[in-house]
Parts: C-alpha cells; structure tokens; sequence
C-alpha cells in the first residue's frame, strides 16, 4: 500500500497525518509545544520545538510502514510566523515571531503617517499591519546583535515556517506562492519579490527564498531524517491548504477554518480584487505558474479564546467542556467576550485594543464564559462575511455563491458552536466528512503532483458532506444578539477613556 505524508505544522502543535490512495486518514500524530510571552502583545515558538516535534510526529505515523511506500510528502504551516537562521550552520539568530505578534505596531503605524499603506495594500493585497512577516524581519534585523550587517553579508536566511521546515529537510531554500503572499514582501501582481518594499524596510533580497507553486518539486528529505531520501511536493499555508483540501476551486465559494484563529477565505478567480472593507486580497492557489486570488477575512482569536479558558481562568480542564457548560448556560444573561488578546484582525484592524468582557453579572460563572467565547467565533465570522457581502455586492465580477458556508478545523467539530455559527450568519454552513481539510489540501497537492491522487476536478467532485446545519433563529433575535456584539466591539475599539 502506498501513502502521503502531510506534515501540518501549527501554532500551538505540531501533527503528522497519514493518507491513504483514497485519501482516507491511516494515522495522526499531534504534538504540543509551549508558547512563549516575553513581553505583552509579544508571541514567540522556539525554532527547536517546531522542527523537533514536526520530526517526532512523522516518525510516530512512519513507524508501522515501510517507509519506502511513501509516495510524496506535503507542507501546510502557521503563516506570517518569521524566522531567520545562518545559512552555514542552520543556527537561528531569534525566537520564531508568531503571527500574533505585534512588537512592530508601532513601525507599521510609522510607515502609515508616511503615506506607505497604499503602495503597500496596491503591491501586495495586505494592510499595512505587524501581522505580517516583512515587519517582523525588520524588527530581528535591527534589534538583534549584528543581524543587520551578517544579513547583508549574505550569511542569513529569511523564511515562514515552511521555508524553515523545507531547508532543514532539505537544504533547499524554498517556499510557495500562498506563504511568499503573506510576508508584505511579495507583489502579487508580478509574482516576484517586490524591491520597492524591501529597500523601504530595508530587507536585503538575497535573504528570500525562490517561490513556486503550491503543487511543485521542493526538494528530497535527507535520508538521514527518516531512513531513505523522501519528495516534498506540495506546500501551501494552512488556510490556503484548508480552501484547496476544502475544494473551493469556483469563485464564490467560501470557508472558514476554527483553529487557533479563525480565517476565512472567498475564491474570486484569476484577477486580482482589492477590497473597500478591509480584507486582505491573497493568493489562494497557484498551479502551474497560474495565480487564483481570494479576499480573506482574518481573526486572530478563535480556539485560542478557549485555550484561555482552560489554560488562563482555569474554569475547564478540557476544550470539549465548553459545549456541555454552554447549553447550561442562563438564558436571562448575555454575556460578550471580545477576544482582542493581540489586537482585532478585520474588518477592524485595530493593533493596539485588547481584549474586554460585558455583561457581567453577580451570576456569571464558568457556563456564561464558556457560552460567550463560543458566541465570539460566530459574531466574529459574522464581521467577516457581512465585509464579504459588500464587496460582492459592489464588484459585479464576483458572484454571490457563499450562501453555504463550508467549516474545518478544531473547533467545526462541536455541534452548538457551528449551530450558533449557522443561526448568526442566517445561512446554512457545511461540514465535511474529513475535518482535517487542512492536512488533507497538502497531501492533496503532494499527491497530485506525483499522479497518485486525481487532478483538480475529480476531487472537487469527491468533496463529502459529513452535516449540514441550518439556521433556527429568528431575525429579531438574530439582530439584537448581533448589535450587542457590535456595541461592545466598538467599546473596546474605542481609545477614548470616556467612552
């Protein structure tokens, strides 16, 4: 029997999936690691922890297999995280800087006063904002003893989590179109590094890696890793790879991954679209040198609220004791929590708010928490599509197909939270028989690459359908539930302490 190996490679975990010729799950591995918080709105991995636990949960799906069977072995990854390494000795020069990180706000609020963020928004797809890679690297750069000069020496690599990944595998010095997207460095347009943006932030080229497609030739792994020399042949960023393993090849159609933080991404086609609601343009795909864009509506919070439950109030034990304390929940309270630990991704962007809770009462307990960090995924994604309907609404070269919501990720699995989910938007949302649609689009794309697995249509044509919900609530209810959250958003946007 022959298989592909899809290493997905998280923020909070590293996992290692095994798939079979019908693309059916043999075996997971699933590793945590810890979360460092140096400073606040600060978030940092130890490169160690990443590419050590990538290496352990491999070996663990590997160990009961002739290894030789693997046909092909695929990427997926946390984006934006930054990492910069010696390109000799493979030593890093800092602490991984994750996606949530927000050291640079105040570069990037700089760089906005100087009237950059169009050029950048019109270049890129992305706001000007300390989410993205490019901020990050200046900041190691300028911050970390002699980084700057041994960078323009050309001794220093710069890379996101898959490039790392890839060049200790490897040796290679590679990421894809999906990743190379996400850094604030690459010109979607042109499909090139943009030199205009690195000298702005003083970036040397020579750091980046070469960009390919999503399904493409990334190198062998060294046969001492695992035994025998391996193909890495698809890598994609993991909300890209979710899209991909989600079939979302039309324009139009959109899903919604519940991880760490929530991402949702609408397939608008071959010609690049800039949003009027602040959501990002992205590369969803790219096959054979052929760019299809998505316009993305990022949250930076969304299982991590329930992490916080769990690991910062300590009023749970375990991540699925949310939808049992939420159905007990009291109806008589209303609870929000807005979940702006690092920031509001869109359609706010606001950097520097944090997070706030309303609606406390004497009664409030672990039932009315649990039930409000639920709630706060969906009026979230609520936020994102409600940006996504206007920008269809006013780009007649979009069509309006999301009227389904297809859902992956931790979180899709319990079945209040996608209900609440279905019930707030008014639309019916999907869930798939394989919620690792993550992992699934990696192996997918390292699958295809060598012939093992069908091309683009076949298995969008296989996509299977493990639930569908449909909304149950009321519009009176439905609107007065959305306009509390969007007071108590705007309280915790608002700088003023008077508000």
């Amino acid at each position: 029997m022959k298989y592909v190996l899809a290493i997905d490679q998280g923020t909070t975990s590293s996992r290692a999936i095994l798939f079979d010729k019908d693309m059916e799950i043999v075996t997971i591995s699933q590793k945590e690691f810890p979360q460092y918080y140096p400073a606040s709105g600060w978030v940092e991995h130890n490169p160690n922890d990443i590419y050590d636990t990538v290496i352990s949960t491999c070996k663990d799906v590997i160990k009961n297999i002739d290894i030789k069977d693997i046909v092909s072995i695929g990427i997926t990854n946390q984006r934006e995280t930054t990492l910069v390494w010696d390109k000799n000795t493979g030593k890093t020069l800092y602490n991984a800087i994750v996606w949530q990180d927000r050291r640079a706000s105040v570069l990037c609020s700089d760089l906005k006063k100087q009237g950059y963020e169009n050029l950048i928004r019109e270049k890129t797809g992305l706001l000007l904002d300390p989410y993205f890679s490019a901020t990050k690297l200046k900041w190691i750069l300028d911050n970390v003893e002699g980084a700057r000069k041994r960078a323009e020496n050309g001794e220093l690599l710069f890379g996101t989590v898959d490039s790392f990944l890839i060049w200790k595998l490897t040796g290679k010095h590679f990421t894809d179109a999906t990743n190379a997207a996400r850094t604030m460095l690459y010109n979607i347009k042109t499909k090139n590094w943009d030199e205009e943006i690195c000298v702005l932030l003083e970036i040397p080229l020579n750091m980046l890696p070469k960009v390919k497609n999503c399904a493409d030739d990334f190198g062998y792994v060294k046969e001492g890793v695992f035994g025998v020399k391996l193909p890495i042949c698809g890598v994609a960023g993991d909300q890209q790879a979710a899209t991909i393993g989600q079939a979302c090849f039309e324009p139009g159609m959109l899903k919604s991954t519940y991880g760490t933080g929530c991402f949702a991404l609408l397939n608008i086609g071959k010609e690049m679209v800039l949003s009027d609601n602040k959501l990002l343009t992205t590369i969803a795909y790219q096959f054979d040198d052929k760019i299809t864009y998505a316009l993305e509506g990022s949250i930076f919070v969304a299982g991590a609220v329930v992490q916080w439950l769990r690991d910062g109030l300590g009023i749970i034990k375990e991540a699925s004791q949310t939808q049992e304390l939420a159905i007990k929940a009291d109806k008589a309270q209303q609870l929000y929590i807005v979940p702006a630990f690092t920031g509001m991704g869109a359609p706010y962007w606001d950097a520097d708010c944090r997070g706030a809770i309303f609606g406390l009462t004497r009664n409030s307990g672990p039932a009315e928490f649990s039930k409000a960090a639920l709630q706060s995924v969906g009026y979230q994604t609520k936020d994102l599509l409600e940006a996504m309907y206007s920008d269809l609404s006013t780009n007649k070269k979009l069509t309006e197909k999301n009227a389904i919501l297809r859902v992956d990720g931790g979180m899709s699995s319990s079945d209040w939270t996608i209900q609440f989910l279905s019930d707030i938007l008014g639309v019916q949302v999907d869930r798939p028989k394989i919620l690792e649609t993550t992992a699934l689009g990696a192996a997918w794309l390292a699958g295809m690459h060598k012939d093992f697995y069908p091309a683009q249509e076949e298995f969008a044509s296989n996509w299977l359908l493990e639930k569908r919900f449909e909304p149950n609530m009321d519009t009176k209810t439905r609107e007065k539930l959305y306009r509390g959250w969007k007071d108590a958003v705007q309280r915790t946007l608002c700088k003023n302490t008077s508000c």
